[in-house]
């Protein structure tokens, strides 16, 4: 058995994942639940897979038996988070996700003492908009004396894949949070704030949104007062009947739409420093940088517990990603 397993592989993110590290020459099998795609998926790529449920816990065991690193790249991640992280656990596996939805991290935090206990890492986020934000703010917090407050958007441009609009649905809540001296409060939906992507609109609207980056900024940047907002522009977020939507964004798609974020740092005087990120479209991007982030943790680059990209490997990993830059506004 390979000591990297891909699961959700045949997905549209898992499959540019599997990709990409086929393109690096690592050693790793796929896995899923559908047994054709993932034949047909590994016929292509020249690898093993293997077939298995998230209750399929005797199963998930003899499969992990041998590897080092589970990348989980299968939503909703409400439904696959917590079987994959206590398999993980009882198979001292480094748990990897690609996960937008709080509820991983939430896991993840709940279960941080069981995974040092048995020297496995929990990395929700290894990948997408925890990546990128988790960076961001450390770029920008390191140069601000005492800070204590962050504001913190994301610009999604493009078509959404069909996977992303279901997780998205089904994580739908009327509550809408912020972090408030670390803990985790209402926010009132309606409360918009006006960022500079620095892309040549000026100052737009963005709408307050439950991002896990709550979770992982405060603890990669260890700031306690932190608020994530949300622009779309485009198609990024389709109604109606997902089912019929394609399997995701074509590769012209992507390439037209590159990802952008924004972050105000605030210290305890009332200084604010900003800073702008340009990147590549977030599932280019997450499909590459889970996989950089899966590579070294292979090499080693682990600690046990709930971990963020930016506090494991740190703020200079996003520039590990191709076309991207960090401006300071």
């Amino acid at each position: 058995m390979a000591p990297l397993i891909i699961y959700g592989a045949t997905g549209y993110t898992g499959k540019m994942a599997s990709e990409h590290a086929k393109s690096l020459g690592l050693d790793f099998i796929i896995a899923g639940r559908t047994e054709q795609k993932l034949k047909s998926l590994a016929s292509l790529l020249d690898v093993g897979y293997s077939v298995f449920d998230v209750d399929q816990g005797g199963l998930i065991d003899s499969v992990l038996k041998d590897a080092s690193v589970l990348l989980n790249c299968a939503g909703p991640f409400m439904r696959t988070t917590r079987a994959f992280i206590d398999a993980c656990i009882r198979n001292k596996v480094h748990y990897l996700d690609i996960a937008a939805e709080i509820q991983s991290y939430q896991q993840a935090q709940k279960f941080e003492e069981h995974a040092k206990n048995a020297n496995v890492m929990l990395l929700p986020g290894c990948g997408g908009s925890v990546a990128m934000l988790g960076c961001l703010a450390s770029h920008v917090v390191e140069q601000v004396k005492n800070p204590l407050e962050i504001d913190i958007a994301l610009h999604v441009a493009g078509p959404m894949s069909r996977g992303s609009a279901i997780s998205a649905a089904e994580n739908m809540t009327s509550e809408c949070l912020q972090l408030v001296n670390g803990t985790l409060v209402a926010q009132d939906a309606s409360n918009t704030a006006e960022f500079d992507f620095d892309d040549g609109r000026g100052h737009v609207t963005c709408f307050p949104i439950t991002l896990p980056d709550l979770l992982t900024i405060q603890r990669s940047a260890n700031v306690s007062n932190i608020r994530t907002y949300i622009h779309a522009s485009g198609d990024s977020f389709p109604t109606g009947n997902f089912d019929s939507l394609p399997e995701g964004p074509t590769v012209a798609q992507r390439e037209a739409a590159p990802y952008h974020a924004a972050v105000t740092v605030i210290s305890e005087d009332g200084v604010a420093r900003r800073a702008a990120l340009h990147t590549i479209n977030g599932y280019t991007f997450t499909s590459v940088a889970s996989v950089h982030a899966a590579k070294r943790v292979l090499d080693d680059e682990a600690k046990p517990g709930f971990q963020t990209p930016a506090g494991l490997f740190g703020k200079d990993f996003i520039h590990t990603i191709s076309e991207t830059e960090i401006k300071g506004l």
